[in-house]
């Protein structure tokens, strides 16, 4: 069993930068499959990034591209997300997830959750 706990959350101005951190419980952090997803208020939870066991592969929702970086150290059971040039509608909690063995985009995949932190994008 993995335990997910998310940090980094908070209100910062368009344009602007956040990291999140998601750390994780137990031994075997390697073997899973991480993601990050948002959901919005009044909105569905929406896939936002991913990342394979080993960091090697990256995955990302069209509307993050080249603006969040998502990376992960097993050495510390952690993974990141990359927060740059926000936007108002970036505006959501923000939970990072796991399964075993690989990364997916979709959140019915995954086993375990975190229990999110807020990210507020001002205009």
């Amino acid at each position: 069993q993995v335990q997910l706990v998310e940090s980094g959350g908070g209100l910062v101005q368009a344009g602007g930068s956040l990291r999140l951190s998601c750390a994780a419980s137990g031994r075997t952090f390697s073997t899973y499959g991480m993601g990050w997803f948002r959901q919005a208020p009044g909105k569905e939870r929406e896939f936002v990034a991913g990342i394979s066991l080993g960091g090697g592969g990256t995955y990302y929702a069209d509307s993050v591209k080249g603006r969040f970086t998502i990376s992960r150290d097993n050495a510390k059971n952690t993974v990141y997300l990359q927060m740059n040039s926000l936007k108002p509608e970036d505006t959501a909690v923000y939970y990072c997830a796991a399964q075993k063995f690989r990364a997916t985009m979709t959140d019915a995949d995954y086993r375990y959750w975190g229990q999110g932190t807020q990210v507020t994008v001002s205009s």
